[in-house]
């Protein structure tokens, strides 16, 4: 089944029994097992996966206009800091830091990953290809 979001996704597959699968992100698989308890539900790891990295960036014109440049530079060094990767893993995200990672390998196996800027053409090549009016999508979609 196809579900309107992520969100609605989980809920659909855990709580109404719908689908045999659920492909999500990582962190929601933890999630899953944290609100529904271990045990439940299998999270089976791919060997290859899409890298989803949540984008991040200093926006120039509210930092100036706010004058709060140097404090959210300064949150934004402290994500990638081992520090910060480790709170971040510490919530269920693969830290991008590979002494932290390693630290926590029991938690997050290895996975080979690729971006869409790599392997895909980048954004507007997948924009194109399989979201726009009449493409992959939208056929999926008509077909089921």
């Amino acid at each position: 089944m196809l579900d309107g979001g992520g969100r609605g996704a989980t809920t659909t597959f855990t709580q109404r029994d719908v689908g045999d699968v659920l492909a999500t992100f990582e962190n929601e698989a933890f999630a899953i097992s944290a609100e529904l308890g271990s045990g439940k539900f299998d999270i089976v790891y791919p060997t290859l996966s899409i890298e989803a990295a949540a984008p991040v960036a200093v926006v120039e014109k509210v930092v100036d206009k706010k004058g709060t440049r140097k404090v959210a530079t300064a949150y934004l060094e402290f994500l990638f800091s081992p520090q910060g990767q480790e709170i971040i893993a510490k919530h269920a995200f693969r830290p991008r830091d590979e002494q932290v990672l390693h630290k926590f390998v029991g938690r997050f196996p290895p996975i080979q990953t690729f971006t869409v800027e790599g392997a895909l053409g980048g954004w507007a090549e997948v924009q194109a290809k399989h979201f726009a009016d009449g493409a992959i999508y939208d056929q999926i979609i008509v077909k089921r």
